[in-house]
């Protein structure tokens, strides 16, 4: 089988670039049928996700913790069977990207022409899970311009400026009821532009003020859809 690495990187671009062209509602559908509803494949897509995330895991138990995932791994790829990665092969066959988890991938090889290669990639993951994990209350007292910034970025740059817990929060966000996200998303609205209203009242900065301006076009003439809420709700919790 191809290194999930590869594949995982791929599924991530052709998400990303979804957002680019318009074209999310269709590629999630995609992701929704072969990764989140295969219990294997979508075991498998999280368990990169954890040992390429900031986990603050203390010294003492990332030997341990690290050595549990390659037992997990190696129980859940004997699972997989080939028709449950073509599939997924043929749905990314034409994303171009690095390899952004290769040294999960080398962690997990079963070469034994490449042991030097995995001990290296289980020093670089074991320093990954030690560092501590970005809190949300570290980026609330942001600049004036960067909040601003958060609602005039593009939806590609935005995405890229997600952590990797954010990006699953986003993905499990994405799956929730239209209904129920629809009837939050005008109060969220209102919210934003009251508290953006009030912040151009509050600043003598005329540059910034139009910055805020052009912010408020923005926002008020946006429809609902699930990213439009999500990023709406980001910029909402950071005013």
């Amino acid at each position: 089988m191809t290194n999930f690495g590869i594949i995982k990187s791929k599924i991530e671009d052709v998400l990303l670039e979804s957002y680019k062209n318009d074209t999310f509602k269709e590629e999630f559908k995609k992701f929704k049928k072969l990764v989140l509803e295969n219990k294997k494949i979508r075991k498998l897509f999280y368990l990169y996700d954890d040992l390429s995330s900031n986990k603050g895991l203390a010294e003492s138990i990332v030997d341990d913790y690290v050595n549990e995932c390659i037992t997990i791994y190696e129980n859940t790829i004997n699972k997989i069977q080939e028709s449950d990665i073509t599939p997924l092969k043929l749905w990314v066959k034409n994303s171009k990207v690095v390899n952004q988890y290769n040294n999960i991938d080398n962690l997990f090889s079963r070469d034994i022409l490449t042991i030097e290669s995995r001990i290296t990639s289980k020093k670089l993951i074991s320093e990954t899970i030690k560092k501590l994990p970005i809190k949300k209350t570290d980026t609330v007292q942001i600049p004036l311009t960067s909040m601003v910034n958060i609602a005039n970025k593009t939806i590609s740059n935005f995405i890229e400026s997600l952590s990797e817990s954010d990006k699953k929060e986003l993905t499990k966000f994405l799956s929730e009821d239209d209904v129920t996200l629809n009837q939050k998303f005008d109060n969220v609205k209102e919210s934003v532009v009251n508290k953006l209203t009030e912040m151009k009242n509050n600043n003598k900065d005329k540059s910034t003020q139009i910055r805020i301006d052009e912010t408020l076009d923005k926002v008020i003439s946006e429809k609902y859809d699930k990213l439009t809420y999500f990023k709406l709700k980001s910029l909402n919790e950071n005013l």
